[in-house]
């Protein structure tokens, strides 16, 4: 693998880390919070929302290679390590399809723009759920722990 192949998939790894520190940082309580007037989605199903969106993209590629990995069942709340393990399975396999793209040219599956323009899809995506989460702990009256609130930026050490 090339220098510039390794840290565009060192790129996804890295988010991928960022998000399941967020998950195992966060306040137990703060998994149940919501900003919705309306009943919308506490903080744990926004983040499930993250793991249906990878589903989504990744399915064709799970088939194809006979992987193993589920999207939440529709108004699931999952729990801390449900969350936990869903990141940790579905990163797993996007580093799969990363390095069997960057082999087919950069060529993705069910993303016709390519390899890298998904990459940012995904980071954009998983970011502002990231930020909603942090800011919905914060209206919701929940200090967020110094540790997450800056090691979500430690991109050296994640």
């Amino acid at each position: 693998m090339s220098y510039l192949n390794a840290q565009i998939t060192q790129t996804w790894a890295i988010h991928n880390r960022t998000m399941l520190y967020l998950i195992d940082h966060l306040p137990e309580e703060a998994l149940n919070c919501s900003l919705s007037k309306r009943g919308g989605r506490n903080i744990a199903v926004q983040l499930a929302h993250c793991i249906s969106v990878r589903y989504f993209r990744l399915e064709a590629f799970i088939k194809k290679h006979n992987l193993s990995f589920n999207e939440f069942p529709k108004n699931h709340v999952p729990n801390r390590e449900e969350l936990l393990d869903a990141f940790t399975v579905s990163g797993q396999i996007m580093e799969q399809v990363i390095e069997n793209s960057l082999e087919n040219d950069g060529k993705a599956p069910s993303f016709a723009a390519g390899i890298i323009p998904l990459i940012g899809y995904y980071i954009s995506h998983e970011a502002h759920h990231r930020g909603h989460a942090l800011l919905t702990m914060k209206e919701c009256g929940i200090k967020i722990p110094d540790t997450l609130k800056w090691g979500v930026w430690e991109w050296n050490k994640l």
